[in-house]
């Protein structure tokens, strides 16, 4: 009997493939463009760039890979339920600076102004996640007028998750921060938790509450940039670490800094090649320090002649001037960089000197940033309103920074070192590794003049001529306690060194340190002096 016919299994109906595919292509690119050519114009009208414009100058060409990109928000009331865009107000994802890897979020103020809604925070909980899991930085480039008013406490809930995350995240993967339209309410607190926070004048603005809440509660008259503008808290809160003129610039800025930070916590920063000779001689620090100690210099022209090609990124340059924070390379190597600043109030120590140093040094000690303190300060500013605002308390936190800093540290005193200011600037005393010090240094609890009108206060007012037996005696309290060599003479100092040769020094201090291991007792968390 012959065997029986095969018959060829039914066929599955088939899809249109191509089909679906277009209408893909179709749906994202209706997704990238945005809500509407006239959204896009009134955006360019502000001075502002969009969301996407935003992100390429950011990050390298062709990296960027968007997350949820399709995501849409679910609320109905209030036309909700009409108006649907796809993103829902803000673009997630990841792509390259430089070669390494950094996730970024940024709201799309075309859409809901950038308002943030529950589809939006989730959106934004899942990138912060993904960077944190995967080691690296966050960049979050901020345009949104606050919570979405229409989901309500939703969107305030949202913006918890986003808190909770960036406290997770600190110090752990670096965050900045780069506001580029008005931040208000709770959509200003996540920047102030991050490390690093970038304004642009004209066009971004952070308050708790608007000019018009303010009027109304308190009858006062101020514009949004007058209230929380980029100048604003660059030189009177401290909120804005930098600010720029425009967006490209401040997103180049924003690239650079990158390039000197670890990617996370468990790294080093990356090194760059030695293009700048290691054994280069500084010449002009000869003169550009005067032995002087009253006479002002630019602490700027100083650390451009140490460090490679004279590349300083100064953070917060126009908030508490006195003391001068930023980060450079040297040999290659990135170091952070905390020096007094002899041409704003002397290079004091006060309320806000103090706190702009204590956070960035903590900022360098949890990113393994190297630290290099440049010392020429007379002493803590005196006076009623430092007092009273608590700067016993305020200058425990740079002390207490400085302290609890594991990473190399290196001081190097240039002239004045005075009393407890001396101690807080990173002495040998509270942990710094090596210090050094110029021919030109005094170290001591007071000026001369000051130390001699306590000690020899009695020989002084019984002497016929006071004025001269004060000169006397400061000469003689200067040749006994304040000679260059006095602290080197009992430790406190592990060299007195050439100026011309500072460089140098410093490089091969800091190779030497590279390995430098410490470790912190174990607890939950110390206590700071907030």
């Amino acid at each position: 009997m012959s065997a029986p016919e095969k018959t060829a299994p039914p066929k599955a109906p088939t899809l249109d493939s191509h089909g679906r595919v277009a209408e893909l292509y179709a749906t994202k690119e209706l997704a990238r463009r945005g809500p509407s050519e006239r959204a896009t114009a009134a955006q360019r009208a502000k001075g502002k760039l969009t969301a996407r414009e935003r992100i390429d100058l950011l990050l390298d060409p062709d990296s960027f890979n968007e997350v949820e990109q399709l995501r849409r928000h679910r609320s109905v009331g209030f036309g909700m339920e009409d108006r649907r865009p796809h993103t829902d107000g803000v673009i997630t994802g990841w792509g390259m600076v430089e070669g390494r890897t950094v996730f970024v979020y940024a709201h799309d103020f075309r859409i809901f102004g950038g308002a943030l809604g529950e589809a939006h925070a989730s959106k934004i909980h899942k990138i912060m996640d993904m960077a944190i899991a995967a080691g690296a930085p966050l960049v979050s480039l901020n345009d949104g007028a606050g919570a979405r008013i229409q989901e309500g406490v939703s969107a305030l809930a949202g913006y918890g998750g986003i808190f909770q995350r960036n406290v997770r995240a600190s110090g752990v993967i670096p965050q900045i921060s780069v506001m580029l339209g008005p931040c208000a309410g709770g959509a200003a607190y996540s920047p102030a938790l991050t490390d690093f926070v970038f304004m642009v004048r004209g066009t971004s603005q952070m308050f708790i509450t608007g000019p018009d809440v303010v009027r109304a509660v308190t009858g006062e008259e101020v514009s949004q940039d007058g209230l929380g503008g980029a100048d604003v808290h660059a030189e009177l809160s401290g909120v804005a670490h930098f600010v720029y003129d425009d967006e490209p610039s401040c997103l180049a800025e924003v690239r650079y800094l990158i390039s000197l930070l670890p990617s996370n916590n468990n790294e080093l920063p990356p090194a760059a090649p030695e293009s700048d000779p290691t054994d280069r001689r500084s010449e002009a620090l000869l003169t550009l320090v005067p032995a002087e100690g009253k006479l002002p210099y630019d602490m700027r022209h100083v650390i451009e002649e140490l460090v490679d090609h004279g590349d300083f990124l100064e953070v917060h340059e126009r908030w508490a001037p006195n003391i001068q924070c930023g980060l450079a390379r040297l040999g290659g190597q990135v170091v952070g960089i905390v020096a007094n600043q002899p041409i704003a109030l002397a290079g004091v120590l006060d309320i806000h000197a103090s706190e702009k140093a204590a956070r960035f040094v903590r900022m360098c000690d949890a990113f393994n940033i190297s630290l290099l303190t440049l010392v020429d300060v007379p002493g803590f500013l005196p006076g009623v309103g430092q007092e009273h605002g608590g700067v016993i308390r305020h200058g425990a936190k740079l002390l207490y920074a400085y302290c609890e800093a594991t990473v190399p540290r290196v001081q190097v005193i240039l002239r004045k070192a005075y009393g407890g200011a001396y101690i807080v600037m990173d002495s040998r005393s509270i942990g710094c590794d090596l210090s050094y010090a110029w021919p030109t240094n005094e170290i001591a609890v007071m000026g001369a003049e000051g130390a001699a009108n306590v000690i020899f206060r009695r020989q002084i007012a019984e002497a016929d001529d006071p004025q001269a037996t004060r000169a006397a005696m400061v000469k003689d309290y200067k040749a006994e306690l304040m000679h260059p060599y006095y602290a080197a003479e009992r430790g406190l100092v592990d060299d007195v060194i050439d100026p011309a040769r500072t460089r140098a020094t410093l490089i091969r201090a800091f190779r030497m340190l590279r390995t430098k291991n410490s470790e912190q007792p174990s607890r939950k968390h110390a206590n700071t002096p907030l």
